[in-house]
């Protein structure tokens, strides 16, 4: 499964970099927490993975609007996911979370742009896989990937990529 959020196309680069298309041409399941900014975006990934599962950022408008939620669900091998583009300052998130989204096991979510994986009190898995092509204040730009196996979360992995200036043709 491969976890992106945050792709600000093409104001941030033209294209996502090409990791992350390997990325989606390997994952089962592509979950999009947001932050398109272009149609083009939505209908690539759409068109490319076996199975989209996206929502909209703040910086999504018109037909992504009409075209995406805010908040979507998918369940894969029991495993209860959600998607979300915000979830509010990091300072008392785990607590947030735990009250908004008391029926998921996992909590997808970007707008930081900042990687994050935590595990609520609850048992909630809180994951932002950053941006691939954005990568503000931190080091470099990522995205996630994770297996579920049996009915757990596994194999959590965070890849950096390129930074967005070696990502433009």
């Amino acid at each position: 499964m491969l976890l992106i959020a945050d792709t600000h196309l093409p104001k941030r680069a033209k294209d996502l970099p090409a990791a992350v298309w390997a990325a989606v041409d390997d994952a089962d399941l592509v979950l999009h927490a947001g932050d398109w900014v272009d149609v083009a975006s939505l209908d690539a990934l759409e068109s490319r993975a076996a199975r989209l599962v996206g929502v909209a950022g703040n910086n999504d408008h018109g037909v992504l609007r009409e075209r995406l939620p805010e908040f979507a669900t998918v369940t894969v091998e029991g495993l209860r996911f959600g998607v979300v583009h915000e979830t509010g300052q990091a300072t008392g998130r785990e607590a947030r979370c735990d009250a908004a989204y008391p029926d998921l096991d996992v909590l997808v979510f970007g707008h930081s742009h900042i990687p994050w994986d935590t595990t609520t009190p609850r048992g909630l898995r809180l994951l932002n896989p950053g941006s691939p092509t954005d990568r503000r204040r931190q080091p470099s730009c990522t995205y996630m990937t994770a297996e579920v196996e049996d009915g757990e979360l596994t194999a959590v992995e965070l890849h950096e990529v390129a930074r967005p200036s070696e990502n433009r043709a």
